[in-house]
């Protein structure tokens, strides 16, 4: 699979538009130069195959990741997602690699779909939630912090909370976001309960959280 992405995306490689992408990522990264829209229209067969055969290739996709250029871990992070229905907890462990190499927000944020996803169908996903919620490094604690994006009256929020509540006090700008992302995307599920978390964490949460977090409510 390694040798097959790799070509479909060097056929449609755009060095001029590579400079300005790595650029964005404040140049951590080589590019190809492709577009999001571009990039899924040429992975799109593979990701398909993939489901067909309902089997993740995991050994490809370490060999995938481990190329320089950044759309194949953005293929990576895009297949999961596509085989997101066959995943299970046990296949999780497998899945560190993603969230703990070449991390930035950008793959960050999709890979921790996966994990959301996974943990609606397995109990045991909260737990390592809560585990990661206190990890030194501080990308794991943004994917525990946005673990239950979305789940709108799915949400649990005494996980929130607690999850919340172990990173109050950060000084790093992506786990403060986060935060702030949670608490505004549960607002529009449950005002009320948002609103009363903020005002009772007024003195640990960031000016950034706060906010983010109020967007939708009306704070005095």
């Amino acid at each position: 699979m390694y040798q097959e992405i790799k070509a479909k995306f060097e056929a449609i490689a755009n060095p001029d538009q590579a400079i300005p992408m790595a650029k964005y990522m404040r140049n951590q990264f080589e590019f190809y130069g492709i577009k999001s829209q571009a990039r899924k229209v040429a992975e799109k067969d593979l990701i398909t195959q993939a489901k067909k055969a309902k089997q993740v290739e995991w050994e490809s996709l370490a060999q995938i990741w481990d190329d320089p250029h950044r759309e194949m871990q953005y293929f990576v992070a895009d297949y999961l997602m596509g085989m997101v229905r066959f995943m299970t907890y046990e296949n999780l462990p497998k899945m560190k690699k993603f969230v703990t190499t070449k991390q930035w927000w950008d793959t960050i944020d999709t890979l921790v779909k996966v994990y959301g996803k996974v943990g609606l169908k397995d109990k045991r996903v909260d737990a390592l939630m809560l585990t990661w919620s206190t990890d030194e490094d501080f990308w794991l604690r943004r994917v525990a912090i946005e673990y239950q994006l979305l789940r709108k009256d799915k949400l649990k929020p005494d996980l929130l909370a607690t999850i919340i509540e172990n990173n109050l006090g950060s000084d790093e700008f992506f786990v403060n976001k986060a935060i702030g992302w949670a608490l505004r995307d549960y607002s529009k599920t449950n005002p009320a309960w948002v609103q009363a978390f903020i005002e009772s964490h007024q003195t640990g949460l960031s000016k950034l959280s706060i906010r983010e977090g109020s967007k939708y409510l009306n704070l005095d």
